[in-house]
């Protein structure tokens, strides 16, 4: 039996990734997006090349296989932006791929939680450009979650003990209040 890979779509607004024209064929944007990416990691207006190149050598050093995709026009929702990170993080095994636009950024990465992508993406695309977006991503991706399931394990045996006190506590004070009768 064939898996199918999963639907997705690919907006127009990639073609401003690199350059081209909106109007033109879909195919050949998303390639044009692919080779940027895997010529220097970067796909993206040349006025933000160098800066996220930058960012990119900095994530290297901390162990981040990471590669930036900046389109200056943003999709109707943000969706798509993960669908065109997964299509390069397929052609690049191992790496984590940010994907920004003006309103919306999505992720891709085998070695990171959807938890952790999530928080990055919104550091992302808060920033007041795509370089300090692409910065930010990477901070988060070094920056500790707070142990949620930890704390509510704790939090649940706190109040099992409670419970169990609180009854003993009944139990032991109508017992004191049957022997005063």
């Amino acid at each position: 039996m064939t898996i199918l890979p999963a639907p997705t779509f690919i907006p127009v607004e990639v073609c401003t990734a690199v350059g081209l024209p909106m109007d033109g064929p879909l195919d050949k944007c998303m390639a044009a997006v692919k080779a940027a990416v895997a010529k220097d990691g970067v796909a993206a207006p040349k006025a933000d090349v160098p800066g996220l190149e930058r960012v990119i050598a900095g994530a290297h050093d901390r162990g981040v296989d990471l590669k930036v995709v900046v389109m200056e026009k943003s999709p109707l929702i943000d969706t798509p932006l993960r669908d065109i990170a997964t299509q390069i993080g397929e052609d690049h095994p191992g790496s984590t791929v940010l994907v920004l636009s003006p309103q919306y950024a999505g992720t891709y990465s085998k070695d990171y939680t959807r938890v952790l992508l999530e928080a990055g993406q919104d550091v992302a695309k808060t920033a007041p450009n795509p370089v300090q977006g692409a910065q930010n991503f990477v901070d988060q991706l070094n920056t500790p979650i707070f142990p949620w399931t930890a704390f509510t394990i704790g939090v649940v045996f706190a109040v099992a003990a409670a419970a169990v006190l609180t009854r003993l506590l009944q139990r032991w004070g109508k017992r004191d209040a049957t022997v005063e009768k």
